[in-house]
Parts: structure tokens; C-alpha cells; sequence
């Protein structure tokens, strides 16, 4: 599928240099739009699927809503990566209450033909990933806190006993507690969970990060 893409700085999905860039088409061409992180969206109702590069917000602050009956041919999508690691092959699409069908199949299949894995998923903040595994890494830091066990006998408890590729503190300190931070704020303030509640080793980074800039 022919697609363009609007850029205006780095994106967390397809920083300088990612393939993906490199594969775009003339506008004239494109039947697919793709917005990065930064641009403002614009109405394309003569493409198949328009795409919009997701932070932690939720489509709807981009297309807008209207009591639950949003959509139209606007996907949301976000590639996975665990804070400054690279960016994963699974990306999530987001998906609102009328969103176009065609539109959905479009985008899936401009993403799996670009060598990614797609999980589709309605607007929530967090979408599936971050609503699942940040309780996670919140509970294993807190777990740290109360010296229930050192970093490296609950990582290889995880790994050995859960089958981990990596423990749960090793990958969230790996990826930047201060970036788990600002993602578990953002979660907690729309959701109030208390598992979403940033773990106090994560608001000691995210405040020595503040001092520093």
C-alpha cells in the first residue's frame, strides 16, 4: 500500500533512519496518510485510512468524540517500545466505535506489510500493553522498597518461575524509570487505579530528571 507520511520531529514509532520512512510515496500516489508525533491532523476523506502516532493520549483528543458514536477513517497507532529501547515490531492500532471497517483493514494490512505485528484495540489510554504490565512493574518496585528481596532475586524469580525473557526491574530501569513515570501519571490521573500510582523509585527519577534540566 502506498502511504505518505507528515513529520515534523523524531517519532517514537519510526526514529531517523527506520525503514518505514524510507518506503514512503508521493502524495499523489499515497492512499494512506500517516501523522507523527507533533502534526496536527487533517481531514483526508479521499484516503483509505489516515493513521495518527499516539503518546499516551487517546485518539479522540486528535479526531474529537461525540458521545460514543466517533469514527470515521482515522486509525490511531502506537509501536511499541519500552522507554529509550528500541522500538518493537508490534504496533497497536486504535480503533473508535464507528471507525470505517475498510479503514481498519487498510491500516492492518499497511502495517503487517511493512513487517509488523498488529493488535487492534478500542481508545483507552494505556491500550493493552501499559494498562497491563505497568501495574506489574509498580508492584516488583514496591516489592524493592519493602526488601522483601534484592532487584536480582526478583528478576530471576520472574524469569526462572514466569518464564520472563527479562525481569520486571531490569526492563522498566533498562527502558528509564523516569519515562515509566510519566506513563503511570498519566494512567493514574484518568484511571485512579492504585496499581497505575507511580512506584516511589519512579517519582525519585522523574524529580532528580526535573533537577537536572
Amino acid at each position: 500500500m502506498a502511504y505518505m507520511v507528515i513529520k515534523k520531529s523524531e517519532s517514537r514509532s519510526f526514529p531517523a533512519g527506520d525503514p518505514f520512512l524510507a518506503a514512503i510515496s508521493q502524495p499523489s500516489e499515497a492512499t494512506a496518510v500517516v501523522y507523527l508525533t507533533g502534526t496536527r491532523l487533517e481531514p483526508h476523506p479521499d484516503k483509505e485510512v489516515v493513521l495518527v502516532e499516539l503518546g499516551h493520549e487517546c485518539l479522540g483528543q486528535h479526531t474529537g468524540e461525540d458521545l460514543g458514536e466517533e469514527g470515521s477513517n482515522v486509525v490511531g497507532f502506537a509501536r511499541y517500545r519500552n522507554g529509550s529501547d528500541a522500538p518493537t515490531r508490534l504496533v497497536e492500532l486504535v480503533v473508535q466505535k464507528n471507525t470505517h471497517a475498510a479503514a481498519i483493514d487498510a491500516a492492518r494490512t499497511l502495517m503487517q506489510a511493512a513487517g509488523f505485528t498488529v493488535a487492534v484495540c478500542g481508545d483507552q489510554s494505556g491500550r493493552i500493553i501499559d494498562r497491563l504490565v505497568r501495574p506489574k512493574y509498580n508492584a516488583a518496585l514496591r516489592l524493592l522498597d519493602e526488601s522483601l528481596a534484592s532487584q536480582k532475586d526478583i528478576d530471576l524469580t520472574c524469569r526462572l518461575g514466569l518464564g520472563y525473557q527479562d525481569g520486571p526491574i531490569e526492563r522498566v530501569v533498562r527502558g528509564g524509570l523516569e519515562h515509566h513515570y510519566a506513563v503511570c501519571k498519566e494512567l493514574f490521573e484518568t484511571y485512579g487505579t492504585s496499581g497505575f500510582a507511580p512506584a516511589r523509585r519512579a517519582v525519585v527519577a522523574a524529580r532528580r530528571q526535573e533537577m537536572k534540566s
